[in-house]
C-alpha cells in the first residue's frame, strides 16, 4: 500500500530529476509534427524577412542619403513595408496556431492522466488526500499551457532567429562577431547555477500548493461537521498557516527565478557597450557608421532571443516541477490489473469459492483475512454478519476484485477472478453501498448509469421494483429532476433508493449489498423487501446488514469473526445454536 499522506505532509518525489522527463513531453508534441513543422516554416520566413530592416538601415546611411538616391530610398522605403506586412501575417498565424496546439497537447495529457488515476487501485486513493490527486489533473496541467502553447515553439524560434542573425553578423564583420560573444560563457555559468536552486524552490512550491488544495478540499467535503462543532476559527487558523507556507515559497521560488533576466539585461547592455567603444576606438577594426548601426542592431536582434530563451528557461524549470509529479503519477503502478494473459470472463451462473483467502491491506500490517473459506451455489442469498471490523465488506471487495488477495483465491464459476479481465468481471456484478453517490444531473441520468442504453420504461420499471418511482414523480420535473453534486438536495433514503435502482438496472448476476437499507425508513424497507425477494430470485447475493431483520430470509447467513468463518447457517438454524448470531439477534430484537 502507497505511504500515507495528509494536507500537513510535504510529497516527496519517488525519483531524481530527468531528461527524459523532457523526451517523454515530446511524445504528447510528435502527433502534431506536421503542424509544428508549418508553424517553424512560417517562423523561418518571419526571421529571414526580419532580417531586411537593419541591411535597409546601413544602405540608407552608407548610401542612398550621401548619394541622395531619393528614387531607391522611396523604392526600400516600400519593400521594407512589404516587409512589415509579411512579419505581422506570420506572427498573427503563429499565435493563433502555437494556442491551438498547446491547448490539444494539454487535452492529451488530461486525457491520459485522468483515464490512468481510474484504473488505480482504491489503495491509491486510501493513502492520499484527494485534492492533491485533483491539484494534478488540473492546476499543474494548466501550469504547463504557458510553456506548450508558447514558450516551446518561441523557444524554437528564437533558436532561429539568433542563428540567422549570427550568421549575417559573421558576414558583415567577422571580428565584431566574435566580440559580441565575449560575455556569454559567462551568462551560461550563472544561468546553470540559477537552475539548480530554482528547481528545489519550485518543488517546495508545488508542495505547499499541493498541501493547501488537499486541506480546501477537505474542508469544503466536511463543512457540515465544521460548523456543527463551531470549528470555523481553528479551521481558518490552519488555513492561515498553509496559505503562509505557501506565499514564503511562492516569494522565494520568484526571487530565485527573477535573478536569470537581470543577468541577461546586464550581459546584453555590457556587450553592447564594449561593441561601441570597439567601434568608437577602431581597435583592431575598420568599419563604416552605417555598418557599425546595422550590426548593432542585428547585435539587439540577437540579445532578444537570448533574453527570451532565458525566460523560456525559467519557464522550463519551473514547469519541471509540476511535469515531474504529472509523470509521477502516469508512472504510478496499477496494482490491480489484467494479467499479460487474461482471458474475458464468459457469462457466469455465480458460484463463488472463497479458498483459504488471506488479506492485509499493508505488507506489515494485520490480517483482515486469515484463511476465510466458503462456497456459495449460483443463486443463493448470503448474508455476512459480524462486529465491525471483522471483514465483511473486504470480502465483497475481493469479489470484485478491488484489491488482490494476500493468499489462497477467489473463484467464479470456477475460474480464478485474478485470470479474467477487470471489465468482464465487474460488468457482471452490482454492488450497492451504504455510502451511496449521486453525480449532478437528472435523476434520470443517474440512474441510467447501470445500464447506459436503458429505455425509460426500463428505468422507470428499475424504480417501482425498489420502490423509488412514487417520491421521484412527486419531485417538480420528475425524473428529469436536476440534482445537485452527491444528491445535496435529496434525503439519504431517496439517494439509496436511486442507486438500488441504479444497480438492479445492470441485471447483474452476482448482486452485492452492503449496507445498502441502512438510511432507509422502516415502512419503506418493508415495501423494498418485497420488491427485493424477487429480484434475488436466480441471482448470487451478498448482504452485508447490521440490521439483522432485514436478512432473515437469506438462504445462508455467514459469521465472520477474527477473519475466519465462526458460524454459518440459515437464520433458523443459527438460532437453535444460541450462538454468536443468535446473541446479537437477540439483542437487538429485546431493544426494539
Amino acid at each position: 500500500m502507497a505511504k500515507r499522506n495528509t494536507y500537513q505532509t510535504d510529497e516527496e518525489l519517488s525519483k531524481s530529476f530527468s531528461w527524459q522527463d523532457y523526451k517523454r513531453l515530446g511524445t504528447y508534441i510528435k502527433p502534431y509534427k506536421k503542424a509544428v513543422i508549418g508553424i517553424l516554416l512560417i517562423i523561418v520566413i518571419a526571421n529571414l524577412v526580419g532580417m531586411l530592416g537593419p541591411y535597409f538601415m546601413k544602405l540608407t546611411i552608407d548610401e542612398f542619403i550621401p548619394n541622395k538616391e531619393k528614387v531607391k530610398l522611396l523604392q526600400m522605403g516600400a519593400v521594407y513595408l512589404v516587409s512589415l506586412l509579411i512579419i505581422s501575417w506570420c506572427m498573427r498565424y503563429r499565435i493563433l496556431k502555437i494556442t491551438e496546439l498547446g491547448q490539444k497537447i494539454l487535452k492529451d495529457m488530461r486525457a491520459d492522466i485522468f483515464t490512468h488515476i481510474q484504473k488505480l487501485p482504491f489503495s491509491y486513493y486510501d493513502s492520499k488526500p484527494h485534492g492533491k490527486i485533483l491539484i494534478r489533473v488540473v492546476n499543474y496541467i494548466n501550469t504547463l499551457s504557458d510553456l506548450l502553447s508558447n514558450g516551446l515553439i518561441n523557444f524554437l524560434s528564437d533558436i532561429i532567429n539568433m542563428l540567422i542573425t549570427l550568421v549575417v553578423m559573421f558576414m558583415i564583420d567577422v571580428k565584431l562577431a566574435l566580440y559580441s560573444l565575449i560575455f556569454l560563457p559567462l551568462l551560461i555559468i550563472a544561468t546553470f547555477v540559477i537552475q539548480r536552486f530554482q528547481r528545489v524552490a519550485y518543488q517546495t512550491l508545488s508542495n505547499k500548493q499541493s498541501n493547501l488544495t488537499a486541506y480546501i478540499h477537505e474542508s469544503i467535503a466536511g463543512v457540515r461537521i465544521t460548523q456543527s462543532f463551531t470549528k470555523e476559527e481553528k479551521k481558518q487558523e490552519i488555513f492561515e498557516d498553509l496559505s503562509n507556507q505557501y506565499r514564503t515559497s511562492w516569494m522565494k521560488a520568484v526571487q530565485i527565478m527573477r535573478l536569470l533576466w537581470p543577468a541577461v539585461e546586464l550581459t546584453s547592455v555590457f556587450t553592447i557597450c564594449f561593441l561601441y567603444y570597439i567601434g568608437a576606438k577602431q581597435i583592431g577594426i575598420e568599419v563604416t557608421t552605417g555598418t557599425l548601426i546595422a550590426f548593432m542592431a542585428y547585435m539587439t536582434n540577437f540579445w532578444n532571443p537570448i533574453i527570451n530563451i532565458g525566460n523560456f528557461y525559467n519557464q522550463l524549470v519551473t514547469a519541471t516541477a509540476y511535469l515531474e509529479r504529472i509523470f509521477e503519477t502516469l508512472d504510478e503502478e496499477p496494482l490491480i490489473k489484467d494479467k499479460e494473459n487474461a482471458i474475458e470472463l464468459p457469462p457466469i451462473k455465480g458460484d463463488v469459492v472463497f479458498n483459504q483467502v488471506v488479506f492485509q491491506y499493508e505488507t506489515e500490517g494485520a490480517k483482515i483475512l486469515n484463511g476465510l473459506d466458503f462456497k456459495v451455489e449460483a443463486g443463493k442469498s448470503i448474508a455476512l454478519v459480524g462486529p465491525t471490523g471483522a471483514g465483511k465488506t473486504t470480502v465483497i471487495n475481493l469479489i470484485n476484485r478491488f484489491y488482490d488477495v494476500t493468499d489462497g483465491s477467489v473463484m467464479i464459476d470456477g475460474i480464478n477472478v485474478e485470470d479474467v479481465q477487470l471489465l468482464s468481471l465487474r460488468k457482471q456484478i452490482g454492488v450497492m453501498l451504504q455510502d451511496t453517490f449521486i453525480f449532478s444531473g437528472t435523476i434520470l441520468e443517474n440512474i441510467r448509469y447501470g445500464k447506459l442504453d436503458a429505455t425509460r420504461d426500463e428505468i422507470i420499471e428499475a424504480s417501482r421494483l425498489v420502490r423509488a418511482h412514487d417520491f421521484i414523480e412527486k419531485l417538480p420535473n420528475g425524473y428529469d429532476t436536476i440534482v445537485e453534486e452527491r444528491g445535496s438536495t435529496l434525503s439519504s433514503g431517496q439517494q439509496q433508493l436511486i442507486s438500488f435502482a441504479r444497480v438492479l438496472l445492470a441485471d447483474p448476476k452476482i448482486l452485492i449489498l452492503d449496507e445498502a437499507t441502512a438510511n432507509i425508513d422502516t415502512a419503506t424497507e418493508e415495501l423494498l423487501q418485497i420488491g427485493l425477494n424477487e429480484l434475488l430470485k436466480n441471482r448470487t447475493s451478498f448482504i452485508i446488514a447490521h440490521r439483522l431483520s432485514t436478512i432473515k430470509n437469506c438462504d445462508q447467513i455467514l459469521v465472520i469473526d477474527g477473519g475466519r468463518v465462526k458460524e454459518k447457517g440459515s437464520h433458523e438454524e443459527l438460532l437453535q445454536t444460541k450462538g454468536h448470531y443468535a446473541n446479537l439477534y437477540n439483542s437487538q430484537f429485546e431493544n426494539k
